[in-house]
């Protein structure tokens, strides 16, 4: 894992998911409110997410093996995948029985005050987490927007980090929402009510997270932009063009290049080799994460045919 931003975000999730986590059952104890009881489960989903996300972090440094020529970089994208599935089935899942369950009992609520106190101090202790990730998420974010941070993005633990906390705050008000109407009103439905929408929140943010990060598992290819500035890098010197060209990422750090390139006809096999060489050498300064790099040299079938 890229050392810094992406730990400190994943930390301070961890940190505060915890906390809020034990305060929430405690809170769900005292009020019997199936809203805290959701948003319990979907903190000790996210702190579990938390650790999910460091230990791929961690596996992911492994050296190279016979086995695993190139290294275990995508070990990343496979905890993120793993972290999503938990919270479509920890999350949304088990907020949607509860809701339901709920809507089905009237079951009214006990020392709902203490239900919000709690809430409000979690609400306080999540934004902390999402500020946290929104600032080490801005140097990688550049002048995209944040939706297409979250799609492109080839790190994945910021876009997972930033997802669930979004998904906490938003939860945690409609939590809040549910347990002050039902409080107002002395209907437990806008408790069962807020619960199923916490439910319907988390399964959009998981099957987002799915499809991103089932993307990147599978092996995503260099964006057009990094595309380009390859193939710019390539056609220099004694290389006359790109023939063809594969990318693909074999880590958040780690991008594949193969690519055949037209060299003069008759270019002697020393001359051969300074191109190739100048020309992976000119690729790693314009992209640096391009570590991985594979030129075959051939003729320009289209020029000789011509």
């Amino acid at each position: 894992m890229a050392a810094g931003g992406g730990t400190r975000a994943i930390v301070a999730a961890l940190i505060a998911n915890a906390g809020i986590a034990i305060a929430k059952f405690i809170g769900w104890l005292i009020t019997g409110s199936s809203s805290m009881l959701a948003e319990a489960v979907h903190s000790v989903a996210d702190t579990s997410n938390q650790g999910l996300l460091l230990l791929g972090g961690r596996t992911a440094r492994r050296a190279a093996t016979a086995e695993h020529p190139f290294g275990y970089g995508r070990d990343r994208y496979f905890y993120s995948f793993v972290v999503a599935l938990l919270l479509f089935t920890l999350g949304s899942v088990f907020a949607l029985y509860e809701g339901i369950h709920k809507l089905e009992s009237h079951e009214p609520l006990t020392s709902p005050l203490v239900a919000v106190a709690i809430l409000v101090v979690a609400i306080g202790l999540e934004t902390y987490s999402f500020r946290t990730a929104v600032h080490e998420s801005r140097p990688l974010k550049g002048s995209l927007s944040w939706w297409q941070f979250i799609r492109q993005s080839k790190t994945p633990e910021l876009p997972v980090v930033l997802l669930e906390d979004l998904g906490a705050l938003v939860g945690l008000v409609l939590a809040l929402l549910g347990v002050g109407l039902s409080v107002l009103t002395g209907e437990p439905v806008f408790d069962a009510i807020g619960t199923i929408c916490i439910g319907l929140l988390l399964g959009v943010i998981a099957v987002i997270l799915i499809i991103e990060m089932k993307s990147l598992l599978i092996g995503e290819g260099a964006a057009p932009k990094v595309l380009t500035a390859i193939v710019s890098a390539i056609e220099s010197g004694d290389v006359q063009r790109v023939i063809h060209i594969k990318t693909q990422y074999l880590g958040p750090e780690e991008l594949l290049v193969a690519a055949k390139i037209a060299l003069a006809p008759g270019s002697p096999l020393e001359t051969v080799a300074r191109a190739i060489d100048a020309a992976e050498a000119r690729i790693r300064e314009r992209v640096p994460e391009a570590r991985v790099i594979y030129l075959e040299p051939d003729l320009d079938r289209a020029v000789v045919a011509g």
